[in-house]
């Protein structure tokens, strides 16, 4: 297995679907590494040598946030806006959906599973 960003990346697929396993990596920045290392599309990663996993790895680290830093990047951003107080950061605060969505019906992948409320009717239409 290749090691790339702390990322055990899948050997038996191609490299640029075996990148996107890395956090910070999709489609776009997978494609572009292997065109400006000159990889080819169909090559795969336990075809690649491993000056070209070593260079691979350079990049990245060098060009490249991935994983760890993104991550605390990512929440940083997120408890600076729950620090502020602002609607954004009440929504994170509150675990509701942030970006304007509706939460009278659905919303349950941020809210959780539905809690029956013990003695409330059912509104019937």
């Amino acid at each position: 297995m290749a090691r790339i960003a702390g990322v055990n990346i899948p050997t038996n697929k191609r490299v640029t679907i075996s990148l996107r396993y890395i956090y910070g990596i999709g489609p776009a920045k997978a494609q572009e590494i292997c065109n400006r290392l000159s990889i080819p599309d169909d090559r795969r990663v336990n075809q690649l040598s491993d000056d070209e996993v070593l260079r691979i790895r350079e990049l990245v680290d060098r060009e490249y946030r991935v994983e760890g830093d993104l991550r605390r990047e990512v929440a940083m951003n997120i408890k600076r806006l729950m620090d502020l107080g602002c609607y954004r950061g009440l929504r994170h605060r509150r675990g509701l959906p942030v970006r304007g969505q509706r939460t009278h019906t659905n919303a349950r992948t941020r809210k959780g599973k539905a809690v029956p409320i013990a003695g409330k009717k059912k509104v019937t239409k």
